[in-house]
């Protein structure tokens, strides 16, 4: 009754576990990304960086900062002047971690027009791995019209602002810039035979150049492009370019830049419409819609009760509203596939084991007192989540089905020696056999178990410590399951075996 009640409580117990997909990494280092409007010249950018430096620099736990601003148009993840981001590298003083962050979260707000997001070198490359986004938590907004993902983004913004938890919320930055737009006439395309196909290929040649030849220094082979210059009027020097006609083309050799005698060369201008407006700095699609993302990070909490606010609190903004979805991404997508998967692995394993050990012992019925162990490993896991953060993560998961091994075991050492004083040494009374086969195996099982117990405990003290995220609370579930699976196995197992058992002699005659 004891070891139900306890199996009961903590099944109980498991539904106020918070869950996350990985414990929060200590890394010993921070990559904080500072995000100012669009089209903020780089020398803004560049003092509004300094300015954030100095903030990081007046925390005592803050050795050295390094800042990169902006990413060139050819790299992976190209992005503006507008953006900086910082590398920092943290000496931890008097003040816990989760203090300094609040206080320097607290003085990074007070930075004007700037957006921030705190993660780690590794978490960081994780969640943008993870979602493509910086932070733990993106909501992904779908729909067709970019002002109205605007509005929309910014609804979901304000309600999760309101939520306990969420840290450096932040709306995809998306403003106009000014641009010059080339607007095709057709129709007069069409009357002076000019395909668009020509036009749009030499507006391209003037604006970013055409290779013309390639020039050697010594080994190396370097290109010579031509393109439109730079001076004077940007607007006048466009509608002066001259397009070649569809028919002087086709005579045309390959690559030629000097017009047939034949063509038809006519200015950009006569055939199409050039003008300086506003324009979105940024379209950015997944999947072939657009999208916005409003991103945040967790904490205090645990990640996936945070999210499932964020859901009550945004889904209604978006029924009833066709052309329009949310999806929510970055780690809670993954916390809730993995723990999905490690559960159904984790029944595959049970249901392989209890096969096993049918097959093992001949019945089906000493598979059972094996596997009752199962059970008692779980009251003690479930208290070892407790007693190291609250939270289960994958890392918990894994031990879990760890100390479900260790456990099963040990009842096999147990019911495996009951069968053989009974059928070896001659032992036909069935109490007898049980109680002398529990105090014979007593030794073995607790020397198995301090061993393996005693290997766990350095890990279980280094919580906090960079390295041992996932380690230690894998460690304190199997502790905590070696601990209550132990002691319960020898009391619960032979009683067990004393009250639905049957002498072997008996199985065997069946």
């Amino acid at each position: 009754v004891p070891a139900m009640s306890g199996f009961l409580l903590a099944i109980l117990a498991s539904f106020g576990l918070g869950a996350s997909f990985l414990p929060e990494f200590n890394e010993g280092a921070l990559t904080v990304s500072a995000i100012t409007l669009p089209g903020t010249s780089l020398e803004q950018s560049d003092r509004l960086g300094q300015m954030v430096e100095q903030i990081h620099l007046a925390h005592p736990e803050v050795a050295s900062v390094s800042r990169r601003t902006g990413r060139a148009e050819l790299d992976e993840h190209a992005n503006g002047v507008e953006f900086s981001e910082l590398e920092v590298r943290l000496e931890m003083k008097e003040r816990s971690r989760e203090e300094f962050l609040a206080a320097l979260r607290q003085d990074l707000a007070m930075v004007p027009g700037m957006l921030f997001t705190i993660g780690q070198p590794i978490s960081h490359r994780i969640d943008h791995m993870l979602s493509g986004t910086r932070a733990a938590v993106a909501v992904k907004i779908f729909g067709p019209d970019l002002q109205e993902l605007q509005q929309r983004a910014e609804a979901a913004r304000l309600a999760m602002a309101s939520i306990p938890g969420v840290v450096d919320l932040s709306v995809e930055q998306q403003t106009s810039v000014p641009a010059l737009r080339i607007d095709f006439d057709r129709q007069a395309m069409g009357r002076l035979g000019i395909s668009p196909r020509e036009a749009a290929t030499t507006l391209e040649a003037a604006v970013q150049g055409h290779k013309a030849t390639e020039m050697l220094e010594g080994n190396f082979a370097f290109d010579v492009s031509l393109r439109l210059t730079n001076q004077g009027q940007p607007l006048a020097n466009l509608e002066r370019i001259p397009v070649l006609g569809e028919p002087a083309v086709s005579h045309l050799p390959a690559g030629a830049l000097v017009p047939h005698p034949d063509s038809a060369v006519v200015p950009l201008g006569a055939v199409a419409k050039i003008v300086r407006g506003p324009t979105p700095n940024q379209i950015k699609h997944e999947n072939g819609q657009r999208r916005i993302v409003v991103a945040c990070n967790v904490a205090g909490r645990d990640l996936v009760s945070v999210v499932e606010e964020i859901q009550a609190a945004i889904l209604p903004i978006f029924e009833n509203v066709a052309g329009y979805r949310v999806e929510f991404g970055g780690q809670f997508e993954s916390a809730h596939s993995s723990r999905q998967r490690i559960f159904l692995l984790g029944l595959v394993v049970i249901l392989g084991i209890a096969f096993l050990l049918r097959m093992a012992f001949g019945s089906g019925r000493d598979a059972l007192f094996v596997m009752s162990n199962l059970p008692l490993a779980l009251i003690g896991g479930v208290a070892g989540v407790w007693l190291a953060d609250g939270v289960l993560s994958v890392g918990s998961l894994i031990g879990f089905i760890t100390v479900f091994g260790i456990a099963t075991r040990n009842g096999i050492m147990l019911v495996s020696h009951i069968r053989h004083l009974q059928k070896h040494e001659g032992v036909q009374d069935l109490r007898e056999a049980v109680l002398r086969g529990a105090t014979e195996r007593l030794v073995p099982i607790l020397m198995t178990a301090f061993a393996s117990g005693l290997a766990l405990v350095p890990l279980a003290m280094a919580g906090g410590e960079p390295g041992s995220e996932i380690q230690t609370p894998m460690a304190w579930v199997i502790l905590g399951g070696l601990v209550s699976s132990t002691f319960l196995n020898m009391f619960v197992v032979p009683t067990l075996y004393l009250r639905f058992g049957k002498p072997l002699a008996q199985e065997i005659s069946a």
